[in-house]
């Protein structure tokens, strides 16, 4: 996949990174609770990880709740932030997007509670607790604070689900007011939806609960080239991990050499900023986008003929040719001990 591919890209850019590698895929039955307690004992110490695509088979074997989704909860990555960015050089219909869908994704419709409760009926719960709803309300107008931003969005369904979406909005609206600064207003999720696609300049910054952080991700993704462009990360208190914006996988592509590493190139470059790695985050960027204006060099997604390593290949090659020079200044930096809620202010973003 797109993963040992951006490794090779780090150590051609000579990041001053130490990578800890695990492997751990449900596809290749390379997952298990051992594995994943090796993980999340190695994330502990470093507190930053960059992880690829974990597939979640359809298949029910006995346990509701995925890999990705366990990771998610033990580590309490509470938070999922995905900037929508259109690339320059890559046309779509809308150009110059630039906005922000930040998820609840711990708790919502990904609670893994179902049971039959009688032949033939399900019942899927839905769970929407004040603390959870604040806190990621809170997390997105601390990251409009920190990042210049001059407008929430809260996306929700309390016309329906007055109960459980009408808490989610409440919160949004009492920590909006707290931050009298920044815009605040509030859209049901199937308008969003349209209006994403009619008009998404409106859009600043969107904070909504799982399920629609999911599917409103994934639309954004779309008008800005698709899954193979737009990088994510996810946040708890401590941890910070890096991951595509877009997560359903494209399986078609396992071992064929075709995926678009863009994303997974984008979500490296942000782990170097968040390490304080301002140089090798921008080289590494700036490399990326290059190729993409350049246009030659393009995958099938985008239109092209480009395998994933040709397109690495021209990443390297577009890396600032003095680059060594500054890396050997750099010193090692393994990833552990920055904490981002306490080595940075506001809010809980490194």
């Amino acid at each position: 996949g797109t993963g040992p591919i951006s490794l090779s890209l780090l150590q051609a850019a000579s990041v001053p990174v130490i990578f800890d590698e695990h492997h751990l895929s449900e596809v290749q039955n390379m997952a298990s609770e051992e594995k994943l307690d090796e993980v999340i004992d190695s994330m502990k110490e470093s507190k930053v990880a960059i992880i690829g695509k974990i597939h979640t088979p359809m298949e029910y074997k006995g346990e509701l709740a995925s890999y990705d989704m366990r990771l998610r909860r033990k580590l309490d990555l509470f938070a999922n932030v995905v900037h929508v960015k259109s690339l320059p050089g890559y046309q779509t219909r809308h150009n110059n997007l630039d906005l922000v869908i930040i998820r609840e994704q711990t708790e919502g419709e990904y609670s893994s509670l179902e049971h039959e409760s009688v032949k033939g009926v399900i019942e899927c719960l839905k769970i929407i607790t004040r603390a959870k709803s604040q806190r990621i309300a809170k997390f997105a107008f601390d990251y409009a604070t920190k990042k210049g931003r001059s407008k929430v969005t809260a996306v929700h369904k309390a016309n329906i689900m007055k109960l459980g979406d009408g808490l989610f909005l409440q919160c949004c609206k009492e920590v909006a007011e707290l931050y009298p600064k920044i815009k605040f207003d509030t859209m049901i999720i199937d308008n969003c939806c349209m209006q994403l696609v009619q008009n998404p300049y409106q859009f600043d910054v969107l904070v909504m609960p799982n399920l629609y952080g999911n599917i409103v991700d994934n639309l954004a993704a779309g008008l800005v080239g698709g899954a193979g462009v737009v990088p994510g990360e996810s946040y708890s208190a401590e941890y910070a991990v890096f991951e595509m914006g877009a997560r359903h996988p494209f399986a078609q592509a396992v071992g064929r050499n075709i995926a678009n590493p863009t994303a997974m190139l984008l979500s490296a470059s942000n782990m170097l900023r968040h390490l304080n790695l301002e140089f090798h985050a921008g080289l590494i960027a700036d490399a990326v986008k290059k190729v993409i204006k350049g246009g030659k060099v393009r995958t099938r997604d985008l239109g092209g003929y480009s395998t994933t390593s040709d397109f690495v290949k021209s990443v390297i090659d577009h890396l600032h040719p003095h680059y060594g020079a500054h890396a050997r200044h750099g010193g090692l930096l393994h990833l552990r001990g920055f904490h981002p809620s306490r080595d940075s202010q506001p809010g809980c973003l490194g």
